[in-house]
């Protein structure tokens, strides 16, 4: 299994009077055009054929894996709770243990980046694991998905993203 972990793109910042339900907080537009060249990079090395794409259904990280899908030609994203931002790692990883081949998981700091120590190794404070946002880890499996199982491929930055479109 091949699992690309993606950090939501730069989002407009916490403003309770604007988005007094944080999940409803957007993208920049400025967020939008860079991670939209960032998503062109990536789908330079992810599989044309294609996997699974889950989301956290929050607006900012939507509309990342909504840009993603357009720009890979890959199907629509898939709304996980097991995203959003303080999720438990456990389930994340359980749920995401149940699907083979390829997957991408658009998500938050710091339950994104928890979830990547706890595949890397089995513990989610296990590792500094630091995805910047419109960022992707490529996380690979041999055998089954599970906590400690997993091997870092790489970690590569937008703008490193954006160099490979």
């Amino acid at each position: 299994m091949n699992l690309y972990l993606v950090r939501h793109a730069v989002a407009h910042g916490r403003d309770p009077e604007r988005w007094p339900d944080d999940g409803r907080r957007p993208l920049t537009p400025r967020g939008e055009r860079k991670f939209r060249a960032a998503a062109r990079g990536l789908a330079r090395l992810l599989p044309r054929a294609g996997g699974v794409l889950f989301s956290s259904p929050y607006e900012r990280a939507w509309r990342t894996a909504r840009i993603l899908a357009e720009e890979t030609a890959w199907p629509g994203p898939v709304s996980l709770d097991a995203l959003l931002p303080g999720a438990r790692v456990e389930e994340a990883a359980a749920f995401l243990a149940e699907h083979a081949g390829t997957v991408v998981a658009v998500g938050h700091r710091p339950s994104l980046h928890r979830l990547a120590a706890y595949l890397l190794t089995g513990e989610a404070e296990g590792a500094e694991i630091r995805i910047k946002k419109g960022g992707v880890v490529h996380i690979g499996f041999e055998g089954a998905l599970g906590p400690g199982t997993g091997e870092l491929r790489w970690l590569l930055t937008p703008k490193m993203l954006r160099s490979l479109a």
